[in-house]
C-alpha cells in the first residue's frame, strides 16, 4: 500500500504565499509522476500542477506564473509553492501520485486526503 500525507494548507490574504507538501511512503518501487489537483465548492476537480520523473512539469493555465511545483526525488516528496494567491485559489487541494509497487507494475494511482487552503481578506 501507498499513503500520501499532504500539510502546508491554511487562510492567507489575496496577494500572499503558501507551500504545500506531499510526502508518499508504503511499498514504492518508483514514482512516475506526482501532482497537484484542487477542488473548489461545486466545482469539479481540476489539475493545478504535475512533475513526472524526469523533472517535467506541466500547470494549469490560471496558476502559471505564479505556482512552481517541485519534487525531491529521496523524500518521495512533492511541493507546491502558490505565490500571489487570488481568491479564486480557494480550494481543496489534492495530491496524486503515480506508483510502482510490487503488485502493480504498470503504476497506480494514489490520493492524498486533501487539504483547504483559502485566500480570503
Amino acid at each position: 500500500q501507498v499513503q500520501l500525507v499532504e500539510s502546508g494548507g491554511g487562510l492567507v490574504q489575496p496577494g500572499g504565499s503558501l507551500r504545500l507538501s506531499c510526502a508518499a511512503s508504503g511499498s514504492i518501487l518508483s514514482i512516475k509522476a506526482m501532482g497537484w489537483y484542487r477542488q473548489a465548492p461545486g466545482k469539479q476537480r481540476e489539475l493545478v500542477a504535475v512533475i513526472i520523473s524526469g523533472g517535467s512539469t506541466n500547470y494549469a493555465d490560471s496558476v502559471k506564473g505564479r505556482f512552481t511545483i517541485s519534487r525531491d526525488n529521496a523524500k518521495n516528496t512533492v511541493y507546491l509553492q502558490m505565490n500571489s494567491l487570488k481568491p479564486e485559489d480557494t480550494a481543496v487541494y489534492y495530491c496524486n501520485a503515480v506508483v510502482v509497487t510490487p503488485i502493480l507494475i504498470a503504476g497506480g494511482d494514489y490520493w492524498g486526503q486533501g487539504t483547504q487552503v483559502t485566500v480570503s481578506s
